[in-house]
């Protein structure tokens, strides 16, 4: 007989044992041993039909194909642009990949994207030896230009999102400022100064608070409370 031996948004340790029996399966940050499945990592337990998850609430930010990123340039080379991906590894972004409009031969490339801006970017390839790959070229993907950058844990990304975006879409709706979470923990945010300041407060307690039940509530309440003429 199959039976789980944490409830759902438990706080989980390394090692602890989340379920036991064959009825359930290993997800992310989880392993099975015998017939039991343990954590990997210290997090939140998440149940996904009869897969067990862990969201961890800890550890620096691993690169993958397909993160949306918010990065800083740092050193300009004849193809391209280096940027700081907030981890140890640094990433390239060629000048083919950095915009849908054709860049000439002899263009000045700082005048496109300067030491010191920041972007939004997909990435495109990480390599076994850490070379990552950037791209710049679907919608939505751009140099930063005003609003404020905010750095939160990157593991409370997913709970600063929401399901289906819900609490982005929150937090839009009560400041009036546009928001991009990159997955390494970089968050933009454009709106009027009042409106950006409200929105931070609301992702810090996001961060803070991610480990609580009933969080989309209790920020509705946080940003009624504090409600700006937008």
């Amino acid at each position: 007989m199959s039976n789980l031996t944490i409830q759902e948004r438990d706080i989980v340790i390394p090692g602890e044992s989340l379920a036991e029996g064959m009825d359930y399966l290993p997800g992310d940050n989880t392993y099975r041993k015998d017939e039991k499945i343990f954590s990997k990592v210290l997090g939140l337990a998440v149940l996904s039909g009869r897969v067990i998850k862990v969201t961890s609430l800890s550890g620096p930010y691993q690169l993958k194909v397909e993160d949306k990123i918010i990065g800083e340039v740092i050193d300009i080379t004849m193809s391209g642009w280096r940027i700081n991906t907030g981890t140890a590894y640094s990433a390239m972004l060629n000048v083919r990949d950095a915009t849908t409009r054709f860049i000439k031969k002899e263009e000045d490339l700082s005048k496109i994207y300067d030491i010191g801006d920041y972007i939004i970017a997909d990435i495109t390839k990480v390599t076994s030896q850490k070379l990552v790959d950037l791209s710049m070229r679907a919608p939505g993907l751009c140099k930063i230009v005003g609003g404020r950058i905010i750095k939160i844990n990157c593991q409370k990304v997913p709970r600063v999102i929401g399901k289906k975006a819900s609490m982005i879409l929150l937090i839009k709706e009560h400041t009036g400022c546009e928001l991009t979470v990159g997955q390494n923990g970089l968050v933009w945010i454009k709106g009027t100064p009042s409106g950006e300041l409200l929105a931070e407060k609301a992702i810090k307690q996001i961060e803070e608070k991610s480990h609580q039940k009933g969080l989309t509530n209790k920020i509705e309440q946080f940003l009624i409370a504090n409600k700006i003429n937008k």
